[in-house]
């Protein structure tokens, strides 16, 4: 009796979270389940149990993949920064400019619902908000960069919602306002 050969496939953990990612974007949290990843990552419903514990892990270790990605992003646009005035045009390009594509902008705000409704999955969060400030304390002290996080975040929401709403003028204002 011939037993099946076993498919070789050492990037299918990353495929799977890959694709969570994707179904997260289109469907929600709410709407993430294993049989929306698998289809959508082509690998066996069985390779979703294999492979995390349950589907909040899943989907924790998406949000981590994000973040991750999105804070070497931010950490790589402020490493380009070579005077503090170099820094504050580009804390006001990364809140004008659309630093977040529509994606990562649908998929940080699902991570915000997220958060909030599994309080054991902040450090997500924290862990993101953490490197970003790190990012922006190559140029200025901790405490500005706390404020100049907030700033980005609330702002480029904003632009987000209701494009071209804070201009680079004022934001110009509010960096300067911020780091003087």
């Amino acid at each position: 009796m011939a037993t099946a050969k076993r498919r070789h496939d050492p990037d299918r953990k990353d495929r799977i979270i890959e694709a969570t990612l994707e179904v997260i974007a289109v469907h929600g949290v709410s709407g993430t389940t294993h049989r929306r990843v698998a289809e959508a990552a082509d690998v066996p419903l069985g390779s979703m149990t294999y492979h995390f514990a349950g589907i909040d892990d899943l989907v924790q270790q998406a949000f981590s993949k994000l973040t991750a990605e999105i804070a070497v992003q931010f950490d790589a646009v402020l490493g380009n920064a070579r005077t503090v005035d170099d820094a504050r045009e580009t804390v006001v390009g990364i809140i004008c400019d659309g630093f977040l594509n529509d994606r990562h902008t649908t998929l940080a705000l699902e991570l915000y619902a997220y958060v909030a409704r599994v309080p054991d999955a902040r450090r997500l969060t924290t862990d993101w908000m953490a490197e970003c400030r790190k990012a922006l304390e190559r140029h200025f002290t901790p405490e500005i960069a706390i404020g100049l996080d907030a700033l980005i975040e609330g702002a480029s929401l904003h632009n987000y919602m209701n494009p071209g709403l804070v201009g680079a003028d004022a934001v110009r204002s509010m960096v300067a306002r911020l780091t003087t």
